[in-house]
C-alpha cells in the first residue's frame, strides 16, 4: 500500500505512521517561501525562522497537506519533508507531554498543567485525512517543539530539507482531475514507526 501497510480497519487509533529509514523520519512543515526556500537550499533554517516560537512538525504528508491546502494557504505556500534523526525524534517524545488534559493518563488538572510547564514538546492527535481531506477513524501525530527541543530540531537533528511543494501541486491536481489512483501512487510511502510501547503509552489521549 502507498502510504499505510494495512487497511483502515485494521489500523489502531493511535499510532505514529511516517517515512522512515533506520536512523531518520521525514516529518513536514510549510512556511512561506523567505523562509521555506533557503531552508531546502541550505539544508537549515533561515536567522528569520524563530526559535523562540513553538514549531510543528507532521509525520503525516496528507495531514500536512490538509493544514496548508497543498501549500496554496498564505503563509504555507513552500512545503518542506524535513529529514530529521530517529534519536531526535524519540528524545522529543520522551520529553513531550499531552496537548490537553487526560483524566486516564493525568492525576488531576493541575498535574498536567505542571508537566505541561516542564515538557519542552508536546504531543497532539488529529484524525488522519483522505487524499480529499476527509477525516478517517484513526489518529495523525503532531509534535510541537518548543525551548530546548525547538534548539536541538534545528541545530542538531536535521539531517537534510527537501521542497515539496511541486509534489504537493502535482497531487492535488490529480486530486481535483479525479484521478485518485495516480495520486495515491506519488504520495510518500508512509509506515508504522517502531515506538517502545513505554514511549507512546503516556501520550496517548
Amino acid at each position: 500500500m502507498p502510504v499505510n501497510e494495512q487497511s483502515v480497519e485494521e489500523e489502531p487509533r493511535f499510532r505514529i505512521r511516517a517515512r522512515h529509514t533506520e536512523s531518520t523520519v521525514t516529518v513536514y512543515q510549510a512556511y512561506r517561501p523567505e523562509i521555506g526556500v533557503p531552508a531546502a537550499r541550505t539544508g537549515r533554517f533561515p536567522s528569520a525562522w524563530k526559535r523562540d516560537r513553538m514549531t510543528w512538525i507532521k509525520p503525516s504528508f496528507l495531514w500536512m497537506m490538509y493544514r496548508c491546502g497543498w501549500g496554496t494557504k498564505e503563509g504555507q505556500e513552500t512545503v518542506l519533508a524535513v529529514e530529521i534523526s530517529r534519536e531526535g525524534f524519540e528524545w522529543a517524545l520522551r520529553h513531550a507531554c499531552l496537548s490537553h488534559y487526560a483524566p486516564g493518563l493525568h492525576a488531576n488538572q493541575d498535574a498536567w498543567k505542571q508537566q505541561l510547564r516542564r515538557s519542552p514538546a508536546r504531543v497532539q492527535w488529529d484524525p488522519e485525512r483522505d487524499l480529499r481531506h476527509n477525516p478517517l477513524p484513526y489518529r495523525s501525530l503532531q509534535l510541537g517543539l518548543a525551548g530546548e527541543a525547538a534548539a536541538r530540531y534545528a541545530d542538531e537533528w536535521i539531517t537534510g530539507i527537501e521542497d515539496v511543494t511541486p509534489l504537493a501541486t502535482e497531487i492535488h491536481a490529480l486530486v481535483r482531475a479525479g484521478e485518485s489512483q495516480k495520486a495515491t501512487a506519488l504520495l510518500p510511502r508512509e509506515r508504522p514507526y517502531p515506538v517502545a510501547e513505554e514511549l507512546l503509552a503516556p501520550l496517548r489521549a
